[in-house]
Formats: C-alpha cells, structure tokens, sequence
C-alpha cells in the first residue's frame, strides 16, 4: 500500500523538473544584465521599425536585465499592433520577434434596413472598426453587442448578427457582417394591477407606451422601449400625486416576451393608498410682499383633494412674483403635514425672499456688426433698476424677434462680494448682415416665378432694413424698392417709404381678359402698443394704367364710365398683434391683423376696404398642434365711385384660401365670358391638424405635415349688371378637405396639398392636387 505514494511523488519530481526545463529554454533573455548595443525588430510586414521604437521603454545604450523585458513586451502589446511578442538576445543586440495583427481589407454589412449603412459604418469608424486599421477582435465583440442593444431598443429582440472574418493575403482579413434584423416586437397588452379608484383604461390612456392601433404605423407606441415605460411610469405616479393619493407607490413593473420573440406583455403592480384633502393652507417665512398678495397665487382650497402638480405651480408663481419685484435669489419651499388619522395634509409654503437685487451693468458681448444701442433699446431690463426674471425673459424674446441673431443667451451672475447686485449679460451670434438671393419656383396660379433680391436687414449696424427686390411670373412682374427704421423714435416709433412698380396680366392669373400697371410710392409709421402688440399708419400714391381687353364687356364698360388711368391718394390704418412663438411651424400664439384703406376724397376712385385676418396655434400635446384660422374683406366704394373697382376685388380658391378649388376660382363671373372676377366680400377659414413628420427633430424643423378642412368664398353685394349676382349667403360657402405637406428646402418653401372639395356645383373648377415652389416677396 506505500508504493502508490511513492510512484505519486516520483511522477510530480519529474512533472516539476519538466516545467523548470521548459521555462529555461522559453526564457526571452538571458538573466546575465547586458547593455544594448543595437535594437533589431524581426517580422515586421506593414509597420515600421521606427513605429515600434517610439513604443520601446528602452533606447540603445540603456540596460537590460530580468526586469525590464517584461515592461518591453507589455508596451508592444499595448500598442494593438501585435498578436505576439518576444524579447531575445544576440550578443549585445536586443531581438524583438513580432507577429502583426491582421489589418482590415474590407467590411461588408447587409440585412440592416433599420439602420442606415452610411451612419453603422461612421459609427463603426469611431469605435474602431475601419478599412486599413488593425483588425482586433474585441472591438468586434463589442460592436455586435451594441447593435443587439440598438434593434433591442426598436422593438426588434428576434435579431441575429453573425459576423465572419475571412484571412487574406498580405495578413488582411475581410470582415463581414450579417443582420437578420426579424419582426418587430409589439405590445399584445399592458396589465395594471392594484388600482381600484380608477378604471384601468383611464391610467392607460395617460400611457404613451399602448397596443397596436390605426395609428401605431405612425406613433410607434406599439413598440416597448424602456425609455418611454419609465416616462409612463411617473405619469402615472403623477397622476395620482395630483388626485391626493400621496402614498401611492409602484411595487413592481414586469415586461415579458413570448416566446417567439413577437409579443410584449408589460404587467404594473401598485399600491394606491387613500386620498388625503388638503385641511390648512399657510404662509411662514420672511417674505416681502403681503401676505394679500401671495394667496390668490396658490391654486388651492381647503378640502381639496391635494394636488403635487397645484402645489408647485403655485410654489412656482409666487418664486416668479418676487423674482419680478427684485428678489433674485428668493427660495419658496413647500412643507407638507400629514394627518394620518383626519387623512388631511396642511401645506405651508416657507418663503425666504431674501435681499432685494439691483442690476449693476447690462453687458453686450457677440455683436461685432450690431451697434450696442440696437441690443440696448429692446432690452426690458434696465440699469440700476430692480432685477426683474420677467423683463429679463421679455428682453430675449425681443432680441430673437429682431432677426439679426442666430442665438441669444442671457446670464444673470451675482456680482463679487456684493449680496444684492447682478449683472446682465447678453451674448448674442450674429447672422451675415447681407442677403443676395436668387431663386426659381412655380406656382399653379402665376406658373414660373423667378426671384432676386439684395436685403440688408441690419443696415450698417443700425437695425434698418433695406431691400431692392424683382420678382417676375407669367402673370406678375413686380420691382420694389424698401427702407425701414424700426426706432425712427426713441419711443420705438417706425418710420418706412416704400416705391414699387407692378404689372399684372389678369389673363394669366385667371382667365380675365385686362390688365394692370400699377406704381406705388408711400410712407408708413408704426406704433408699438404693449410687447406683442402695434398699430401702423400710412400715406401712398398709387398710380393704376387698367388695359381692357377686347374680350371683356366689364372692362370696356368700366373703362368708358370711369377712364384708365387712375391717380390715387390711399390712407391705411393697421393693428397687428402677434402672439406666436416662431414665424416658422408656430406651436402656440396667435396672429390677429386688422387693416383699413381708404382712398382720400378727390381721388380719381374712391373706395375703402376692410380686412380683418386671425390665426390661432393651439398645442394638443408636443407634437400635434391644431391651427384655427379665419378671413374676412369688404370693400365698397363712395362718392362718385359707385362700387368697389372689381380689378380690387377679393378671390378665393387655390393654395392660399380653399384647397381643392383652382386658384381665384370661386365667387362672381362675368355674364358671357363666364371669367371669375371675385367680389367685394370674402370670407374664408381652415381648421388644420399639425403633426411633424416622423424621422427626429432635424427633420421635423424643414417638414410640416397635416390634415385640413378648408371653407370660403367671395359674394358681389352690388356692382355691374355683368357680372352673374351672387348674393351673400351663409350657404354658398365651399368646403374641402385633405392632407397637406410643407418642407423648407434649402432653395424655397414646397407646398402640396390633396384636397377632395365636399360640396362643389356646378360650374365650379375643382383641382385636387396643388402645389408651390419657392417664395416670392
């Protein structure tokens, strides 16, 4: 029985000395200390030796021993450069045998529709992976990785990402990689357990995440991202926090998959907890308005459910109220005590104003072009004044509204070692100061427009605009020369003339056989009325050539009782009160626009006209947004002008009014040539659903989409026994329906709508596709 431990202790001497044998001749150096006297790099195929010695932590001259060739080997390895490394000696030179890393030749991917080629192989680029480099397979590794992770996150847990690396010649290697990217998963049901005060179908309607419906192709909220599920997931708990269930909690979430990868089941357990009302509401603290003046800003009453959402607005309006009277740096904190027991909460809300703040300087910094007191005198916020957040706000959206500035940031910082002073600084990124513009387009009622303007909105750095524009269509040829000061005053008063000169061939724009030439020289004012708000006046001479046609009785008519040739002097009032956030796709606001002209008496015509215009954005949520617009003319002659001049009257259809019908088609026609020549009374409105198109914010910055319902039309109340009566009724006006797209292409603006009209009769001109291209001034 002894002789079995002694055979094991015989075959472990031997397997010790084995090892001891094989590590002295794999030794790399010899452990005799040596100085190096040459340094030789053998197997080296793409990568030059002075490559390798800038990475060697040793220099000819230097001294090797045991310990160092470690460090040598580890540098190389380091480098990615290397799929093997050894250190030797012949005589006094160190010998580096090296074996290059394969280098990439070329990368292939196929199967991904998801996901863009030219952005997989940016990205691929980044993290390493890229023609001519070093192939090293962990980058690989990783790269798979984070694609799964990528399709995971579209819904896609069905993908399969082979990849292959094929050996070349040369040591290059082909790297190909494979997607079967499979069906996108989606949500078969969301199951919310625990909740008895409320219906589960009211709490899932909250739920941006949902099961598939007609319009998921659009939404995507069929497809789970957890993301969006922890968005929904405080929604809810929002949700509850604003109905009194302060103790509501979430005590679980679990997502699950079935088992061929196509079906999301989402399952969240709660705990409601009771409702609590609100039983006390109180000021504490120091502030320094009265008390009379802070609670009508809390939005809460007593028995009440308590709201968390009612609860910080209201914390929020009396922050913003004592930021308005100068109390920068005040901290309004809302402390909650609950009563278990009465299942009440008193809310006290702790206001610590603080010192009163006091602008020291307001600093312009950016504008190289722009002359300070262009920035200065749309600033709310003074100098010396009482810090005001409010003026402060108003202040930049001012400065955006000029137009000069690409950005406008305003930074409030405190001033050192003083407690109640900031400064204002305003840095702003100017935009060229020039425009030289050209441009081609095409429109269904004026055909080919061609365009060119030179446009200085900033004139000098002083804020004037001042522009000299041709536009030229088959219908419309217009020359135009403009110049406005915005502050003529200190007080902000505008003052702006303006000389054009406009040909336009009525036969071309809608089948009428007459034509205008007519020159304008006028002045106009402006009077600013609160932020958003102004009022206009203005003074022309207009001077009309009307060309009758051989065709027309109306204009042969017109011509024989008041002439052709027409010297003109119209007064025009004006109010505009613009509300909207951006000129561009608006999301909120609204635009109102009230005008009158007034021909003077003594004038060769005498008429006036009224117009009254109204647009309204209102957002649904933060991608929908409903636009109610609306559009009333009238217009009537006096004194010896017995009607509205008909070469002034209003027209509908097309585009710009109701989609669907040809342009100014709509209204009175011409008894015999069966023309439209519009009247004397339009009205004309549309209801639109904006959405921005799907593929990220870049693109919904350039492309509008949306569904419309249009209506409108123009009546003749009086005028020739020519024209076909059309008086006005209610019951005339035309409807259309449709979709519509708007993109902001870099060379002008390309509108499309279809529009099926509802109620058209007979003798009515019907288009249901239209479009425009381009812009005209």
């Amino acid at each position: 029985m002894r002789a079995i431990p002694l055979m094991l202790r015989c075959c472990a001497r031997r397997q010790l000395a084995l090892v001891t044998l094989l590590l002295a001749i794999n030794m790399p150096v010899a452990a005799e200390v040596f100085q190096i006297a040459d340094i030789r790099v053998e197997g080296l195929q793409r990568i030059a030796p002075g490559t390798v010695f800038n990475y060697l932590p040793v220099q000819v001259g230097d001294t090797v021993g045991d310990g160092v060739t470690g460090g040598i080997i580890r540098s190389l390895y380091q480098t990615g450069f290397f799929d093997d490394v050894r250190v030797e000696r012949e005589g006094n030179v160190l010998v580096l045998w090296v074996r290059e890393r394969p280098a990439i030749a070329s990368i292939d991917i196929t199967g991904n529709r998801d996901i863009d080629t030219k952005a997989l192989t940016a990205a691929l680029s980044d993290i390493g992976l890229k023609e001519g480099r070093v192939f090293d397979r962990s980058v690989l590794d990783r790269i798979e990785q984070e694609l799964e992770r990528q399709y995971f996150s579209r819904g896609k847990y069905g993908v399969l990402i082979q990849s292959t690396v094929s050996p070349l010649e040369r040591n290059r290697v082909a790297v190909r990689i494979e997607i079967t990217e499979g069906l996108t998963a989606r949500i078969k049901q969301i199951t919310i357990i625990g909740n008895e005060a409320f219906p589960e179908k009211e709490l899932l309607k909250r739920f941006e995440l949902g099961t598939t419906g007609w319009t998921s192709f659009y939404s995507k909220n069929d497809q789970y991202s957890k993301q969006k599920l922890a968005g929904d997931l405080e929604t809810l708990r929002s949700f509850y926090l604003d109905r009194g269930f302060i103790r509501f909690d979430i005590k679980s979430t679990q997502v699950s998959i079935s088992a061929d990868k196509k079906e999301i089941y989402i399952t969240v357990v709660i705990d409601e907890g009771e409702p609590y009302r609100i039983g006390d509401i109180k000021l504490a603290g120091e502030p320094s308005i009265p008390a009379e003046e802070l609670f009508p800003l809390i939005q809460l009453k007593r028995g009440d459910f308590f709201s968390r959402r009612a609860t910080t607005e209201s914390s929020e309006r009396i922050s913003n109220l004592l930021g308005d009277r100068g109390y920068a740096f005040a901290n309004v904190n809302t402390i909650p005590e609950i009563d278990e027991e009465a299942r009440t909460v008193t809310v006290t809300f702790f206001v610590d104003s603080g010192q009163r703040v006091y602008v020291r300087r307001v600093n312009m910094k950016g504008n190289t072009r722009t002359r300070d007191e262009v920035l200065r005198r749309e600033m709310r916020q003074l100098e010396s004044a009482w810090f005001s957040a409010e003026l402060v706000r108003k202040s930049r959206e001012r400065l955006q509204r000029l137009g000069y500035f690409e950005d406008v940031t305003i930074e409030t910082p405190a001033v050192p070692g003083s407690a109640d002073q900031v400064d204002v600084d305003v840095t702003v990124t100017e935009k060229p100061a020039g425009n030289l513009s050209a441009g081609v387009g095409y429109s269904q009622s004026q055909g080919i427009l061609l365009n060119a303007s030179v446009t200085q909105n900033n004139f000098l750095g002083t804020g004037k605009r001042v522009s000299l524009g041709v536009n030229t269509s088959e219908a419309t040829q217009l020359y135009q020369i403009a110049y406005t000061n915005p502050f003529y005053t200190v007080d902000g008063i505008s003052r702006g003339f303006n000389v054009a000169y406009r040909e336009t061939n009525f036969d071309e724009l809608i089948g009428a056989d007459y034509s205008t030439d007519v020159g304008v020289l006028g002045m106009n004012f402006g009077l600013p009325i609160s932020e958003t708000s102004r009022a206009g006046l203005g003074i022309r001479y207009q001077y009309t050539n009307f060309i009758a046609g051989n065709f027309s009785e109306l204009a042969q008519e017109f011509v024989e009782e008041n002439g052709n040739v027409f010297n003109d002097f119209i007064l025009s009032a004006s109010y505009t009160n613009d509300s909207r956030d951006t000129a561009i796709f608006p999301t909120k606001g609204g635009l109102r626009v009230l005008r009158a002209d007034l021909t003077v008496p003594g004038s060769d015509l005498q008429y006036y006209k009224l117009t009254y215009q109204e647009q309204l954005y209102v957002p649904l949520t933060s991608r929908f947004v409903v636009s109610l617009s609306g559009d009333v003319g009238y217009g009537e002659g006096y004194g010896e002008t017995e009607s509205l001049p008909f070469f002034e009257n209003y027209y509908a259809g097309g585009p710009r009014s109701v989609r669907g019908f040809v342009a100014n088609s709509l209204g009175p026609r011409e008894i015999g040539d069966d023309d439209p020549v519009g009247g004397n009374l339009r009205m004309a409105g549309s209801v639109e659903l904006f959405a921005p198109a799907p593929g990220g914010a870049e693109l919904a910055k350039t492309l509008r989409l949306g569904a419309f319902l249009d209506f409108g039309n123009v009546w003749q109340t009086d005028g020739s026994d020519l024209i076909e009566p059309i008086g006005f009724d209610i019951g005339n006006l035309r409807y259309s329906a449709g979709l519509s797209a708007t993109w902001l292409s870099p060379i002008g603006a390309l509108s499309i709508s279809l529009a099926a009209p509802l109620n058209e009769e007979e003798g009515d001109e019907t288009q249901v596709f239209q479009f425009g291209f381009g812009q005209t001034f």
